[in-house]
């Protein structure tokens, strides 16, 4: 029996019903409303055979232990014989330690109930001064989620030089509201802190450059493919192109590539403004930038300059995945620069990722040009509206936030930002040009061609009309500064 053959509507349809399962399973961006937060401290330090681990869990977390009370709820301090060493070995089995990928056991435990002004745990030495100190009289009032349950742990280990990793496994439900604030004290002296969620998996408390890289490149793929709005972007910008255009493709991949890690090392630099009102700033723009890609893609501009448009774009979305990093770049230990570049790395293995699922899904709707047209129509509509309404979000809360003062220093920072991103993008270009025509050929191949065609004679043609566009902007400016001397 001869296998029946789909028509050219039906594989559009199968194919925008493929498209727009995968758009519904993302996961909507979460709020920003910080909720309340659930803290816990900590302490790891190394020192001989012994890893010493304090930690302080407030008291509200061991509600499932049904801790003795009296009164109206308060803990009943002299009944807690056998409570704390189950609260401490129930704390152990939720704040793994490891050394060299080995889960540790804990040897010794002591443990306490402190007051709630109790204030030890901000130094290492006061805080093990309390915990090894004796406890509170039997007549003191801690209410039962109120105060602080301490514990001191202490594994033994072969070597304070080995690779500490911890795992934070407490409260999964709890996710967004609780962080525990970690200090690792090494043998070198060189204090290490930390703020870790669950879900963040084993961390490296003085990692090595191949596991900070390793890490690095598997947050920045997470967070890409994470991350709805810089995908839908990426949606748009491929939407009108087709296999046989790869080298349009690449160019436009590569544009976006380039620009977003210029931005993303300004940012990690700390070039970059620090006020309230510039993180919901990008946000609205990188929601703009959609409803821009997704307003070309109906209209049917032309794809000539794309690259370029998508280039400026991506400067707007490299400072969106630094908000990202700036959590994480924490875990990096001594290699912030490797760090940095693994998670570019990251982000570009989420994006062909993501490409490489979606451009045969489009090739698969769009085998006539009609059908293309319709499709990049119906895509781009649905994401231009989805985009509009986070841009609308996005600009209300960014109304809300005090705007800077336009004095010298904020006008300084952003010329020198800007001078820094056109050298990035001058020495960028001119490396991307040598490297494919050294290695994509000879300008007569195709390839050469096709390189020419697309980024050398429009940019050149850009770069040539340089000095006069400047000329006039010096020259009208100057004017316009004379009308106004004239007037006073």
């Amino acid at each position: 029996m001869t296998p029946r053959r789909f028509s050219g509507r039906a594989r559009w349809a199968i194919g925008l019903a493929l498209l727009s399962f995968i758009m519904l399973a993302w996961r909507s961006a979460p709020a920003h409303d910080i909720p309340n937060q659930i803290i816990l401290h900590g302490y790891v330090k190394p020192q001989g055979d012994r890893l010493h681990f304090l930690v302080r869990v407030p008291l509200v977390m061991l509600l499932n232990l049904n801790l003795p009370k009296r009164g109206p709820g308060f803990i009943a301090l002299d009944h807690l014989d056998e409570a704390l060493p189950n609260a401490a070995a129930a704390t152990a089995r939720e704040i793994v330690l490891y050394e060299d990928g080995v889960p540790l056991t804990y040897a010794s435990a002591k443990a306490r109930i402190s007051q709630p002004s109790d204030r030890s745990f901000e130094r290492y030495d006061t805080a093990r001064e309390l915990i090894a100190g004796p406890a509170l009289p039997a007549n003191t009032d801690v209410f039962w989620n109120q105060g602080y349950f301490d514990v001191a742990f202490e594994y033994p280990i072969r070597s304070a030089q080995s690779d500490f990793s911890l795992d934070l496994l407490v409260a999964p439900g709890l996710k967004n509201r609780l962080k525990l604030i970690l200090r690792y004290l090494p043998p070198s002296g060189e204090i290490r802190a930390y703020e870790l969620h669950y879900g963040s998996g084993p961390v490296y408390l003085d990692p090595r450059w191949f596991q900070a890289a390793w890490s690095f490149v598997k947050l920045g793929t997470a967070h890409i493919l994470s991350g709805t709005d810089h995908l839908l972007f990426l949606l748009c910008l491929v939407a009108p192109f087709r296999l046989r255009q790869f080298w349009r493709l690449a160019a436009i991949v590569t544009a976006f590539t380039v620009a977003h890690s210029i931005t993303l090392l300004a940012a990690a630099s700390g070039i970059v403004p620090t006020g309230t009102w510039f993180p919901p700033l990008v946000e609205t723009l990188i929601a703009v930038s959609i409803v821009y890609m997704a307003i070309e893609n109906v209209v049917g501009a032309s794809l000539r300059y794309r690259w370029l448009v998508t280039a400026l774009f991506g400067l707007v979305h490299g400072f969106g995945f630094s908000f990202a990093l700036q959590q994480d770049l924490q875990l990096a230990g001594a290699h912030s620069l490797l760090s940095l570049a693994a998670f570019n790395v990251g982000v570009e293995i989420g994006q062909l990722i993501f490409l490489a699922a979606v451009v045969p899904i489009l090739a698969l709707m769009c085998r006539t040009p009609r059908a293309e047209r319709y499709v990049v129509i119906v895509l781009s509509v649905l994401v231009g509206h989805t985009a509009w309404h986070w841009a609308v979000e996005r600009y209300a809360e960014l109304r809300l936030k005090p705007w800077p003062e336009l004095d010298a220093s904020f006008v300084f920072s952003a010329l020198a930002l800007l001078v820094l991103l056109t050298l990035f993008i001058g020495a960028a270009w001119l490396l991307t040009r040598r490297l494919i025509k050294k290695y994509l050929s000879s300008p007569e191949s195709r390839p050469g061609r096709q390189f020419e065609q697309t980024f050398e004679a429009p940019l050149t043609n850009s770069l040539a009309q340089l000095p006069q566009a400047a000329l006039k902007a010096t020259s009208r400016s100057a004017s316009i500064l004379r009308r106004w001397g004239n007037r006073g």
